[in-house]
């Protein structure tokens, strides 16, 4: 699996990995959490971006992001679901990781891009007991920023890119 990073580019898992715990070595002190959260594109196709954030509590923090696209899934309900086992998926991998670095009692977040307002009401309590089941504490909306704004970030420089790409092959800026 292959991550981007504003900072450092393109790096494999284990270069991510390798930055994340290099971030905290910095200042060894400070509080820090791991968040994961998955944000969807809905187009001609469906483009999921996964962002896993170090944030050193107070201070900022670092995040990596992993984009993939798949078939068209309209339906809102499997997208969340998807978008969530993408996280789940995600924290499984890194949690391993930091358990066997000496890190596994590093909270673990999992940022839901569902709220109590909106089309994702309905599901809320279903991801929610997904990721609690899993180990995992579950933030959703206000608070979701793993989802709700950084692989949102992302995912809206896509759309900015399929725009861009739409006016170039009708031959200049698209009408609306």
């Amino acid at each position: 699996m292959e991550f981007i990073s504003p900072t450092y580019g393109k790096l494999s898992f284990e270069k991510m990995f390798q930055q994340i715990v290099g971030y905290m070595r910095q200042e060894p002190s400070q509080k820090y959490n791991l968040i994961i959260g998955t944000d969807s594109l809905l187009g001609d196709d469906t483009c999921f971006v996964t962002a896993v954030i170090i944030h050193r509590v107070g201070h900022g923090g670092r995040y990596f992001y992993h984009k993939f696209r798949n078939r068209k899934i309209e339906s809102l309900r499997q997208r969340i679901l998807y978008e969530t086992s993408l996280s789940l998926e995600t924290a499984s991998h890194v949690s391993a990781q930091l358990a066997r670095n000496g890190y596994s009692e590093l909270p673990v977040e999992i940022h839901l891009d569902v709220g109590d307002r909106g089309e994702t009401k309905r599901i809320i309590r279903e991801v929610v007991g997904m990721v609690q089941g899993s180990g995992y504490a579950a933030i959703t909306k206000p608070d979701s920023y793993g989802a709700s704004k950084v692989a949102d970030r992302e995912t809206g420089k896509l759309r900015i890119v399929d725009r861009v790409r739409a006016d170039d092959s009708a031959g200049g800026p698209a009408k609306r």
